[in-house]
């Protein structure tokens, strides 16, 4: 584009103008002046001239005008400049303003004066405004250079005051024209800057930077934002509408992304967040709080999904904060931290032409991004400055190479400095057996979370599991999944609920009460099914022989799955995925490669589209995993020797007696080999964040070879935990390194108790794992935390058999104070929490503990029996008549004391009481009638009575 007497050509007419800039006229129709919008309410910039003693103005944008009156009209004329506030214009397209920042002498410019035109800044200069309420000055104007026709469009009265000067390169606003500014010796034009403002004109700049995105050396928030989307497009998984908020884990996204810093939690925590931010002072580094939030779930508990809606809430309005999405296949073994994966995403982001192209203006693009401008470090600064810190969001951290996780200490150290200094902040999402080793590897004073889950060796972190109830009636609801359409262990399950709605989706109507399992195999079946049809294309229906097809199919994604479970991630690689979804590849084992042939289908050709296209598998990096992480357990889980795995975690080929197996098998289990066969070899080291397909392998004993089965291989972890764990371990708790044989013990034991949906048939392991609790106690012994109270309190049982399990083991609780974790989880609250939740169900196996007087060293003077007197009194509210008839129900001295108090704080519930017992034809019944009934009918009456003692809770008990 040639350029003529200091203005481009092509630019004069006003038609490119039309959607970037506004005319100013009074009400008769005289030009006052030109505007530009600054923000996308429509909120227009121009010169104090063009409005100066004007009361009214018509303001056109193309061709709809619209009226500017009153309050609509902000003067500022200690600026030169006002703002003028429309409504149903149909706005042009807001401008970018500049970052405050010097203009070089010689840089070029454009200018609207009657089009668009080129020009130089001379320099800047103060200048001499005079308005109708007398003249002022008015420092740092720029100075421009023009051709003479530029000269002469900048006459007064000719339209152009309040036009933008914009920089050449990025497109964002310098200033605004000025057509009565002058100087003594006025040789250029000049126009008035925009920065160093405050009030409404502030406000407004704010607001640009956060609407408006420019580039280069005017990177403003806005931005930011832009290129962190760009980047993170192609993996952000696409919100569901149908999720239901979960207003627990959204509370604590959105404070951590909210500007401010944040103190972690805990006062050990604290106090060594106040020592590293007084560091950090002296050093002249990055002061700031918790930098990193670990939202820790299983698989299937919706990682991701909350992840993805944390970025949809942060990309929505018009008010975006920079948030770049990566997972752990982005990292390469060579980084020495995050930032490295962040810049090569930003990288993708890149505009072709880079900063310094010469867009025209009138286009409507501000500039493109530069190489500076996809620096993580310059937009963590900029977003910082902005008010809205960069927000890096990390899903599946587990999917970093081999390499990277061997240094998973440095890696940590160095992303832990990188945040510091830069202020961004990082929210990852992870298995809990992942974050225990990657959450020890960070600076604890930079974590997030309310504290370390309960009954987890765990750093702070947000915990995420199962829906609550209300959550998941709604997504039920929205599925039109019935309340009974599920077992309540699977209920409220994410995954299994929307996997169960995909199904219902095929099959409106299925038939029983699915579980997990079924959920999961019918999900497989109809995926294959899909894949199948693609396969054969719409000329086939539904037949027998797509059904074949779809079998061929399930054969490879079986097949597939038994490849992951080989050394590495769980994941396949490229090669590999591509020889199993061939062409060549359909066959499963046993059938000719003629067979889909015979059915009247060619099966020929790459089935690797098909079964990426229905989301079987999702491609991470240069490898292939299982989209459903949960998916992919269980299949891998169905294909694992549970013997050998736990000989090669546990074990190590530890021989078991006879006598033991009979034990736990219930009967003399066939022997494993030949008496004095060489032990098992260790196996290859095994990451601990791939316990998912061993435990999905225990559970699936149970159902394919019968709980006597399952019975047995936990049996064996009881026993080699007593091998196992040290008789003196060098703290007072014991935290196992993550990957040691004590570790998956633990873990392996732990997990698969709390998934059985019965653990009846197991009561024999929970007993035999309680004796080895109290014996380790007699000892003076810590317990690990995962043996802990939330252990046998989540564990699903009857009544009955966990109120005797916690009988027996109350006695273990620490006394306040104790040495240890002092928010350490106690078996008392954990009977007050449950009989709080149910207290119909729990009173009566509470008053079987009246006959239990051992003393509880955590609480002195009080007995086992005192302390479910007390809590059966502190929690008498929730069920009143339930625990009269429980009390009465007991015969037992201390029913009886409870009893007797209750008639005089409750004398209506006795009343009530009394008057079922005088019905009854027990004569106990009858008898409890005749000893109560005075007391409480005269209580009620309001008779004064002898004052009787409330039983006493033990100091430190659950009263919630």
């Amino acid at each position: 584009m040639a350029a003529r007497d200091g203005a481009l050509t092509g630019l004069h007419d006003p038609a490119p103008t039309a959607d970037l800039l506004v005319q100013i006229f009074d009400p008769v129709g005289r030009p006052r002046g030109t505007g530009f919008a600054a923000d996308p309410e429509g909120t227009l910039v121009t010169s104090h001239e063009a409005v100066d003693g004007a009361a009214r103005l018509l303001v056109r944008a193309g061709d709809a005008v619209t009226e500017v009156t009153g309050a609509a009209i902000t003067p500022l004329p200690r600026l030169g400049l006002a703002l003028l506030h429309t409504r149903g214009l149909g706005a042009p397209r807001p401008l970018p303003v500049a970052a405050p920042r010097a203009v070089g002498r010689g840089a070029y410019v454009r200018i609207a004066a009657g089009g668009w035109r080129e020009a130089r800044v001379l320099g800047t200069t103060t200048v001499t405004y005079t308005a109708s309420d007398g003249p002022r000055l008015l420092d740092g104007a720029l100075e421009l250079a023009l051709g003479t026709a530029g000269t002469d469009a900048l006459r007064p009265g000719g339209g152009a005051a309040g036009g933008p000067v914009l920089d050449a390169e990025t497109g964002a606003v310098l200033g605004v024209l000025g057509t009565t500014l002058h100087t003594a010796h006025r040789t250029a034009g000049f126009a008035l800057p925009l920065t160093g403002a405050d009030g409404p004109l502030a406000a407004l700049l704010a607001r640009n930077a956060a609407t408006v995105p420019a580039y280069g050396a005017d990177l403003n928030l806005a931005g930011a934002a832009r290129l962190t989307a760009a980047a993170s497009a192609p993996r952000v998984p696409a919100a569901r509408p149908e999720r239901v908020p979960r207003a627990e884990v959204t509370r604590h996204l959105e404070t951590f992304a909210a500007p401010g810093a944040h103190r972690p939690h805990g006062a050990a925590e604290a106090t060594e967040w106040a020592a590293a931010e007084e560091t950090k002072a002296a050093e002249g580094t990055e002061v700031g709080g918790a930098a990193v939030l670990a939202l820790v779930g299983p698989p299937g508990s919706g990682r991701t999904t909350e992840l993805a809606a944390l970025a949809a809430h942060r990309a929505a309005g018009a008010e975006a904060s920079p948030t770049l999405w990566l997972r752990g296949s982005d990292l390469l073994a060579a980084d020495p931290s995050l930032s490295a994966a962040a810049s090569r995403a930003l990288a993708r982001a890149a505009v072709p032409g880079g900063c310094g192209a010469r867009t025209p203006v009138a286009s409507g693009m501000p500039g493109t991004p530069c190489a500076e401008d996809l620096r993580p470090e310059r937009l963590a600064r900029v977003a910082r400055e902005g008010g809205r810190p960069l927000l890096l969001l990390l899903d599946a951290p587990e999917e970093m190479p081999d390499a990277s996780a061997e240094r998973l200490p440095e890696w940590a150290a160095a992303t832990a400095a990188w945040l510091r200094t830069t202020g961004a902040r990082l929210i990852l999402a992870c298995r809990p057996e992942y974050w225990e080793r990657l959450g020890a590897a960070f600076p604890r004073a930079l974590l997030y979370g309310p504290g370390t889950p309960a009954g987890r060796s765990l750093p702070p972190c947000v915990a995420l599991g199962d829906l609550s109830f209300d959550e998941a009636r709604l997504v039920r609801a929205r599925h039109g999944i019935p309340d009974t359409a599920l077992a309540p262990a699977d209920a409220r399950h994410p995954l299994t609920l929307r996997l169960l709605a995909e199904v219902r989706a095929e099959c409106p109507e299925p038939g029983g009460r699915p579980d997990r399992h079924e959920i999961l195999s019918a999900h497989l079946d109809l995926v294959c099914l899909r894949v199948a049809a693609r396969l054969t294309g719409p000329a086939h229906p539904r037949g027998t022989a797509v059904r074949r097809l779809a079998a061929h199919v399930a054969g490879q994604v079986h097949a597939a799955a038994r490849r992951c479970l080989g050394p590495g991630q769980g994941a396949l690689d490229e090669a590999s995925f591509a020889l199993l979804f061939s062409g060549g590849a359909t066959a499963r084992p046993g059938a000719g490669p003629g067979a889909p042939a015979r059915a009247g289908i060619q099966v020929g050709g790459d089935w690797v589209p098909a079964v990426l296209a229905e989301g079987l598998f999702v491609r991470t990096g240069d490898s292939h995993r299982f989209a459903h992480e949960e998916l992919g357990d269980w299949l891998q889980g169905m294909h694992l020797d549970v013997e050998a795995a736990l000989d090669a975690l546990v074990l190590r080929g530890a021989s078991y007696s006879a006598a033991s197996r009979t034990e736990w098998y219930g009967a003399a289990r066939p022997a494993d080999g030949p008496a004095g066969s060489p032990p098992v070899p260790p196996a290859p080291s095994v990451p601990p964040h791939r316990i998912g397909p061993v435990v999905e392998a225990l559970l699936l004993l149970a159902r394919d070879r019968g709980t006597a089965e399952l019975t047995y291989q936990l049996g064996r972890l009881v026993d080699a935990l007593e091998v196992l764990m040290p008789a003196e371990p060098p703290a007072a708790d014991l935290r196992p390194p993550p990957g040691t044989p004590l570790w998956w013990a633990l873990r392996l034991l732990a997990e698969t108790l709390l998934r059985v949906p019965d653990a009846t048939p197991y009561t024999a392991v929970l007993d035999r794992l309680a004796r080895r609790i109290l014996a380790r106690y007699a000892q003076a012994r810590p317990v690990p935390a995962e043996l802990g109270p939330p252990l046998w309190e989540a564990v699903r049982l009857r009544a009955a058999e966990r109120f005797d399990l916690l009988r027996r083991l109350v006695v273990t609780d620490p006394a306040p104070g104790a040495p240890g974790d002092p928010a350490c989880p106690r078996f008392l609250d954990a009977a007050a929490r449950l009989l709080t939740a149910d207290p119909a169900a729990v009173q009566p196996q509470l008053t079987r503990w009246f006959e239990d007087d051992r003393p509880l060293p955590a609480t002195p003077h009080a007995t086992v029996a005192t302390a479910a007197q007390a809590l059966l009194y502190t929690h008498r509210h929730g069920a009143l008549d339930h625990l009269t008839e429980a009390l009465a129900d007991s015969a037992h001295p201390r029913g009886e004391e409870l009893l007797a108090v209750l008639a005089e704080e409750e004398p209506s519930a006795m009343r009530r009481a009394v008057e079922r017992w005088e019905r009854d034809e027990r004569p106990a019944r009858r008898a409890a009638a005749v000893r109560y009934a005075p007391r409480a009918r005269a209580r009620e009456a309001g008779r004064a009575l002898p004052h009787r003692t409330s039983p006493a809770l033990p100091a430190g008990a659950a009263t919630r």
